[in-house]
């Protein structure tokens, strides 16, 4: 909410001398049963009623959200040689993608009030209002590094290429273990690390094919997709126990 807030506050602004024109490589990313991930060109155009302002460095920022879902990161400890749960703390808001470029490293295009505005960055993209244990960041630093490794957050300082302060792209990565939903990307244009003008669109990614055959089965007739499941391990099981008999004969 106080994200959305500051984005209208931008947008009631007087009009800027440096407007974004934005472009994507495809509309929508589809999951099928082979996906394996891809990529999304996001590129675009910087619209000038005036020849390029020299008070300040240009930035860009380009960040790619994923749904939102709350998640619980729980905390092991070794205890009489058994490793056990020890605290939890309760994510309120998580990302399940994130992706920021830049072309040039954050803290020097942003400010930490900017930042602390419009919760661009990682750290401030992942929420945990009601923790209560004393190194609650420690969680947040933990979640937000078991998803990088899984590709499923990223930070690419210098991802956004820049040419004549005119042109700017990047390439952004998908992973195969993408969530389906509605992704936002947003774009930022910065002078002198205050943001002048920003841009926002939705990338739809969903599952098509049989995999979407399989996930509304599952959700809206639990019922026969579990006897569908079960005479497939059934059948499964009677075909592998013949081929067995036979290759022993």
């Amino acid at each position: 909410m106080i994200r959305l807030f500051a984005l209208f506050l931008i947008l009631a602004l007087p009009a800027k001398a440096e407007e974004i024109v934005l472009g994507l490589s495809r509309d929508e990313v589809a999951i099928t049963a082979t996906f394996e991930g891809s990529e999304i060109l996001i590129f675009g155009a910087i619209k000038r009623d005036a020849p390029a302002d020299a008070d300040g460095d240009l930035g860009v920022i380009v960040t790619v959200a994923g749904p939102d879902r709350p998640v619980t990161v729980r905390k092991k400890d070794r205890r009489l040689g058994i490793w056990v749960n020890t605290d939890a703390v309760e994510v309120d808001v998580a990302p399940t993608f994130y992706a920021v470029a830049t072309n040039r490293p954050l803290e020097e295009i942003l400010t930490f009030t900017e930042d602390l505005n419009t919760r661009v960055s990682m750290q401030r993209a992942i929420r945990s209002v009601g923790a209560t244990v004393d190194d609650a960041q420690s969680f947040t630093d933990a979640l937000i590094r078991i998803r990088s490794d899984q590709g499923l957050y990223q930070t690419i300082p210098t991802g956004v290429l820049v040419q004549e302060e005119s042109l700017f792209r990047t390439l952004i990565p998908l992973p195969a273990n993408l969530t389906e939903g509605d992704y936002k990307a947003e774009i930022y244009l910065t002078r002198g690390r205050e943001i002048v003008d920003f841009y926002v669109t939705t990338i739809p990614v969903k599952k098509v094919g049989l995999e979407r055959w399989l996930y509304n089965l599952a959700h809206d007739n639990p019922f026969l997709y579990g006897l569908m499941s079960l005479s497939i391990a059934i059948a499964a099981g009677w075909g592998a126990s013949a081929a067995f008999s036979v290759f022993r004969r």
